[in-house]
This record gives C-alpha cells, structure tokens and sequence, in this order.
C-alpha cells in the first residue's frame, strides 16, 4: 500500500467525534497533569503535610480516578458518550475549582469544622467522578468510531493527544505556580475542562456503528460489569498489571519530593516533569512503527521491564539530569506498552461493551497510584528520613518492576495470550 493510499484510509476511517473526543483529551489531560505535578510539594511543603500522608494523599488522587473509571464505563455505555462527556467535564469543572479555592476565605468555616486531612482527602477524589467518565467515553470512541483497518493508528493517535497535554499540563502549571500561585494552578485547570464542556455539547455527535446498540439498560451495564468480573484470567491480567503502574506513578507520588529534599530545593519540578510527555510526543509514532510486528502481549511485557530500569539512573546518580533521563527511559517503556494495551482490551470487548471493558482497562493505573502513593510514601519516609540511603527507594522500585515483567512472562506461559501477529494492522 502506498503512502497516499495509506493518508486516505486514515482521512476516511474516522469519524467526526473521534478527533473532538480526542482534542478535548488534550485539555482534560492538561488539567490532570497540571494538579498532579503541583500537588505533591504543596501538600509537603505549604499545608506541611507529612511525607507518609502526602504520598497516600496524591496516590488517592491518581488512584480513585481509576477504579471508579470502571463504574464510569458503564454509565458511558448507559448514557451514551455525548451525554457522559458534557456531564464529566462540567464535574471536573467544580472540582478543580474546589480544590483551587481550598485556602479561601469563604472556606474557612469549613476548614476550622474539618480535620485537614479529611478535608484534602475529600477534595482530592472530587475530580476522579468527572475523569472516571472521560477516559472510557474517549477511548470507547476511539474504538467505535474507528474503522477496523486503522483502529491501531487510532489508539496511537489517542495516546499521542493525551501525552501533548501531559506535556502541557506540568508547563502551564509552572507558569501558574510562579505568577499567579500554586492555588490557581486548579483555577486553570477548571477552566481548562469547562471549554470543553462546552466543545463537547456544540461539536460532538454519537459516533454510531452498524450492529451496536448505543444504550443499553441498567440491568445490561450491570450485567457487563458481572460478566467482567467474573473473567479470572482478565482480571488476573489486570492485577499483574498493576505493578507497572506502582512504579510508573512514582514520577508524580515521590520523585518531586525526592527532587526537593535531596537533589536541588529550587528545581522547577513540574518542568522536569514534562520529560515523560514530550518524550512520548516525539517518539510515539516512531516506535509503533518499529514494534509493529511484536505481538500485542510481548510488548507489553517488553514496556514493563524497560520502564522498571529506567529508575536505576537516578539511583546511581541523584542528579536533575539523572532524572530527566530516568523518566526518559520509563517513557520509552510506556510508550512501546500502552498503545499495544487499549488495543489488545479493546479486541477483547464484545459488541456494544467497549466502554464497559475500557473501564477495567484503567483498573491496574488505579491500583497502582494508590498502592504506589500508600507504598512510595513509606520507602522515602524510611530510606529517606530514617536510614538516610534516599536512592535505595529507586532501587526497590525496579525490583518490583522486574518482579511485574516475570509475572507477566509467567501468565503469558499459562494463559496462551498472543493474538496473530496478522490482527495488528500496519501503523503509517
């Protein structure tokens, strides 16, 4: 097939409400990624905030979004993706604001009733109610609204937006943290998810698929939920997974902290951690193409390891440009693994239960953030503030990500996991 041939049949095989769902991906992953990359020092350094709890309490944030994703799939599947998406968006629009406004002074009643802890705990899973809905609804429509032929170009392109506004997040709430305070960094990010509240109402059609119901009663949703849950080799699957993410999270749960207390006080953490989306940006297409033969479960393994290496730069040299370059190579293990992922769940779904099944697919980065938060709070406290060896928390970190490759390679052994190579359509 020639490049142009291949140009059209990417033109044709996609329709309209793939790339809105898909831009206004780039915003609501602008607003994620803008909180996350603040939140950990300001939990540490300005509410003070010990390290334990300020893991636990920036893990909570990464995590609830995930696990209540699963629920969120099936009201996606319910709702329809129209539906869902305006409703989500106008949730996280209130819930940035919120936490935004945590130090206000018309919340100072609140404050003086509420333990501090209980209070940030309580805001901190407020925006996972609105980004438990996006992600299935954009990747579920990333699914439907795609033709089969460039359904992995597709997903490519989906990971590809989400990393642009990976990218932008952390730069935008550099600059919001150093001109207008570390406050209206939510601020932006509320304002950055109402506009596509609003996008998502003026431009976004059903995208609709021959032979799909586009809503399902309460009783199917629950019935999908039951018939995935009672999956034991998928949800097998899906736990093993988790470990990656336990270390993959660390980038936003611990590694500001680490960058503070034993790097460089004065280092602008939420630039540094813009290395991981521009590194996926960049490199993304590239390596799909260059993986493209490597069967959907093997890259996944391939992803894991890599990523789980990636920390021993910064063990053995706890320098800035260490930590760019670890981030940079758990980057490159993320992005040989996580197309290939949303692919491989997504050919599991049944007709009609994508969103359902791309709910569980972000079941292991939910786990992961709040184990990894619970987890990564305690070894810096410990390697850090007790024994004084800060760098052996990177250390433990790999061995678990080695640990998460084996386990993987053991139930590709027992499971029989591969799909033909064949399925796996050419990438541009």
């Amino acid at each position: 097939m020639s490049f142009g041939q291949r140009l059209l049949e990417i033109r044709d095989g996609f329709e309209p409400a793939f790339w809105v769902a898909n831009v206004s991906e780039i915003f609501e992953r602008l607003s994620y990624y803008g909180a996350f990359s603040s939140l950990a020092n300001y939990l540490h350094e300005s509410l003070n905030i010990p390290t334990q709890q300020t893991g636990a309490l920036t893990g909570l944030f990464g995590g609830m979004v995930w696990f209540l994703a699963i629920v969120g799939g099936a009201v996606a599947d319910r709702l329809g993706f129209r539906r869902a998406l305006s409703l989500a968006y106008l949730i996280l629009g209130c819930a940035y604001f919120l936490l935004g406004s945590l130090g206000a002074s018309w919340m100072a009643p609140i404050r003086s009733a509420v333990p501090l802890l209980g209070l940030v705990a309580f805001l901190l899973t407020l925006p996972a109610f609105g980004i438990a809905m996006v992600k299935p609804s954009v990747v579920g429509t990333t699914a439907r609204a795609s033709s089969e032929n460039v359904r992995s170009i597709g997903y490519s392109i989906y990971y590809t937006l989400v990393n642009i506004g990976g990218a932008a997040g952390p730069y935008v709430a550099s600059w919001a943290h150093r001109h207008l305070g570390v406050e209206n960094v939510f601020r932006v990010s509320a304002l950055s998810v109402l506009l596509m509240f609003f996008a998502v109402l003026l431009f976004f059609k059903e995208p609709r698929r021959s032979g799909e119901a586009q809503e399902i009663s309460l009783a199917d949703a629950a019935k999908n939920l039951f018939t995935v849950l009672t999956n034991p080799r998928f949800m097998l699957f899906l736990l093993i997974f988790s470990g990656y993410w336990i270390v993959f999270w660390q980038q936003y749960i611990v590694l500001p902290i680490y960058i503070h207390a034993y790097i460089d006080p004065h280092a602008d953490v939420e630039l540094i951690l813009i290395t991981d989306a521009a590194t996926v940006i960049c490199l993304q297409f590239l390596v799909t193409y260059l993986t493209r033969k490597i069967p959907a479960f093997r890259a996944i393994t391939i992803g894991t390891f890599l990523s789980a290496l990636g920390w021993l730069v910064v063990a053995s040299h706890p320098a800035v440009w260490a930590v760019v370059l670890s981030i940079l190579v758990v980057a490159l293990g993320e992005i040989v693994l996580s197309p290939r992922y949303y692919e491989y769940i997504s050919r599991l779904a049944p007709p009609g239960q994508q969103g359902t099944y791309m709910g569980f697919a972000f079941l292991p980065i939910g786990i992961g953030s709040l184990v990894g938060g619970w987890l990564g709070g305690r070894l810096m406290h410990h390697y850090g503030e007790v024994v004084q060896r800060p760098t052996e928390v990177w250390w433990a970190l790999t061995g678990i990500g080695v640990a998460t490759t084996l386990l993987l390679w053991i139930y590709h052994l027992v499971v029989k996991t591969e799909m033909p190579v064949a399925d796996v359509p050419t990438p541009l």
